[in-house]
């Protein structure tokens, strides 16, 4: 067996499903759960039609690089929503099976594993970037999240000499879980810093669709290097999804976009990897890409649910509202894992544990005494759960830096 293997830790949900074994949900009460961020919001009917109406798709072998409209596209969207010249759907965009694997085969493509390389992880972070560095042969650094700056970065904290053997930068804007949004300054940082030390940066975009002032979409980081001068995109590759945007988790469509050099030899690792979208899928994709309509209403949603359920959660939790995605990041009065199966007991309501989502780094877990709320189920089941947390905390509201 592969020895890397042995270095994975536990997926977050298999800590929390071990976690909950030891407790019990109140019987007269229905279980809602809240800690994992599927989409429950329905398809889009359209896309269900357009996949009907491919059905002849099964009957082919799919390329690699992608139904050449589908990358047209993803391009006119990306040109669409960020405002800027469309990436070159040749050369500059690659449909992929959800954002996903492609954040994990990006790690594949571009680690060389004889150089001792580091890739850099933000903390709390998505586990399959640590997963990917760690089957990729590298080691993982964790650059955690800062309360005292609304849980952004300092940059300025990653020594020199790590910086000097990274080869690759994960970065997730909107945030998971916090729904922090790097700003034009944290890209040009982040680009100097590429520019410095040769290391490519892979931006996780997969809840840019998911914000609550139509006025103020949150920056992409391709729409920074273009604001920035970088038209080439050069280091950089963006990846986002229809799972969050469009509710489609079970489509398993995205795009990964960026440097024209990086995408060649991802193409290459893709090949062999065999990772080709169905052309049934890719017809559903390019309805769902085509249509901003049941975007905006998967927002507005979102919005209400927010909006209902922070006047409840708010006093009792003190937390605040997210510029992004549908997470709340949420402190706890006591440690987060004891906290989760307690209220667990009491409420039959399930969270995550934020130390089940970040590492201890630089002698902290930026993820205790957190946790981590999603705001998926139906509207009514939101404000139920937020009315038995309320419940569940202690009558005076406690302090917390956020």
């Amino acid at each position: 067996m592969n020895p890397r293997l042995d270095a994975l830790h536990p997926y977050p949900f298999e800590k929390l499903r071990r976690l909950l074994a030891r407790a019990a949900a109140p019987p007269d009460l229905p279980v809602i759960d809240l800690s994992i961020g599927e989409p429950k919001h329905a398809a889009p009917q359209s896309v269900v039609e357009a996949m009907k109406n491919a059905m002849a798709g099964l009957s082919v072998y799919p390329p690699t690089k992608g139904d050449p409209e589908l990358r047209r596209s993803m391009a006119t969207w990306i040109s669409r929503r960020y405002s800027i010249p469309p990436p070159d759907a040749d050369t500059q965009i690659l449909p992929v099976q959800g954002s996903r694997e492609a954040l994990f085969a990006i790690a594949q493509t571009v680690v060389d594993a004889t150089q001792d390389p580091y890739v850099i992880c933000p903390n709390p972070f998505y586990q399959i970037y640590e997963g990917a560095a760690l089957l990729a042969g590298a080691r993982p650094w964790y650059l955690n999240v800062d309360p005292d700056i609304a849980h952004g970065y300092v940059w300025d904290d990653i020594p020199d000499d790590v910086l000097a053997h990274t080869q690759l930068m994960y970065v997730c804007s909107p945030g998971n879980p916090t729904g922090r949004v790097l700003s034009l300054d944290d890209w040009r940082h982040l680009f100097e810093l590429s520019d410095e030390f040769g290391f490519v940066i892979a931006a996780d975009e997969c809840y840019s669709e998911i914000y609550f002032d139509e006025a103020r979409p949150p920056m992409g980081s391709l729409e920074a290097a273009t604001r920035l001068g970088r038209h080439d995109y050069r280091r950089l590759v963006s990846f986002s999804s229809l799972s969050k945007r469009s509710s489609l988790p079970g489509l398993r469509s995205g795009y990964v976009a960026g440097d024209a050099d990086i995408l060649a030899h991802f193409l290459l690792y893709r090949t062999y990897h065999g990772s080709a979208m169905s052309a049934v899928v890719s017809r559903a994709s390019i309805s769902a890409w085509d249509d901003e309509a049941h975007v905006l209403e998967n927002r507005r949603l979102y919005r209400e649910k927010l909006d209902a359920v922070l006047p409840i959660l708010g006093p009792a939790l003190n937390v605040e509202r997210p510029q992004a995605a549908f997470f709340l990041w949420a402190p706890t009065p006591y440690d987060d894992a004891q906290f989760t199966l307690d209220l667990y007991a009491a409420t039959g309501v399930i969270t995550l544990p934020g130390s089940f989502l970040a590492r201890e780094a630089h002698g902290v877990n930026p993820g205790s005494r957190r946790v981590r709320i999603a705001l998926v189920a139906p509207q009514g089941q939101c404000v139920e759960a937020s009315h038995r947390i309320a419940g569940f905390c202690p009558p005076s509201p406690f302090r917390t830096s956020t």
